[in-house]
């Protein structure tokens, strides 16, 4: 592989700093390029399996609000979606500012493949979420009003510093635990990144798009005074903000780490053709 070929002519095969990052960088690429090669049908079915198990996360999450009033504790109970996507190998849109991201430049694959991959398991991963919250209110209406309030503090929030901070930081989050999976060894050290990722984005109140989307969901079908057009006014800012976290903080700076890797990679890959 290229990253057997860097260390080599780096001289760095002694070295097991280089070459754990050499062989994550390994790692990232072929399950990048393997994502980015599903079918339509793979990437809706994943998105939308995405969707149901954060949902799912939601749900502990307000219900352990509802019982405590603490947002720390809650987002470590929204760990369980975290969990569930990773050992379910479901697919969640944020989750994908590193890895596909990788792929693609390192010509594995090709950016329209990875807007396919963006755009469906975007829209899946709503429509799975939108489905499982109508379910979870409908069956625990007691956690009706904690999904208004949470709702409320996601809406009512207008478009200035704090919000754009909290959107960018959300974004290189998850970015962040999703490298951190990339480079744990065993299910165990995945699991705690996964613990993390959720207690930093739901325990701090962080504008998530797809998290914090199905708290809105949730506040829809319970009946709070606000609509799909208040989301969609919130929706839009965040998922660009989230994007530009992910991509430009963590994402960019794996590139710039990874850069002999990424060339050798796109050598092999061009003499190949």
């Amino acid at each position: 592989m290229a990253a057997e070929r860097a260390r080599e002519e780096l001289g760095t095969t002694d070295a097991p700093a280089e070459d754990e990052v050499a062989q994550a960088f390994d790692r990232i690429v072929d399950q990048g390029a393997q994502r980015l090669h599903r079918t339509w049908r793979e990437v809706l079915t994943t998105g939308l399996a995405g969707g149901l198990e954060v949902g799912v996360g939601v749900a502990a999450l307000l219900a352990v609000y509802a019982e405590t009033g603490s947002h720390l504790l809650a987002g470590l109970a929204f760990g369980v979606g975290f969990i569930a996507l990773l050992l379910a190998r479901s697919e969640l849109f944020t989750e994908g500012f590193l890895v596909p991201v990788t792929a693609v430049v390192a010509k594995r694959a090709g950016p329209g493949q990875l807007a396919k991959l963006w755009a469906g398991t975007l829209v899946a991963n709503l429509v799975g979420g939108w489905l499982v919250m109508w379910v979870v209110v409908h069956a625990l209406p007691e956690l009706g009003a904690g999904a208004v309030e949470s709702a409320t503090t996601f809406l009512d929030a207008p478009l200035d510093l704090r919000a754009i901070c909290l959107a960018l930081f959300a974004g290189s989050s998850i970015t962040l635990m999703t490298r951190m999976q990339q480079g744990a060894e065993s299910e165990g050290g995945k699991i705690v990144a996964a613990l993390a990722g959720a207690f930093v984005l739901a325990g701090l109140v962080l504008f998530h798009s797809i998290l914090d989307s199905l708290i809105i969901f949730a506040g829809i079908h319970a009946g709070g005074p606000f609509g799909y057009g208040d989301w969609l006014a919130w929706f839009w800012y965040t998922t660009l903000l989230n994007m530009a976290g992910g991509l430009l903080v963590v994402t960019l700076l794996r590139l710039v780490r990874s850069k002999e890797l990424l060339e050798r990679e796109r050598e092999a890959v061009d003499a190949s053709r």
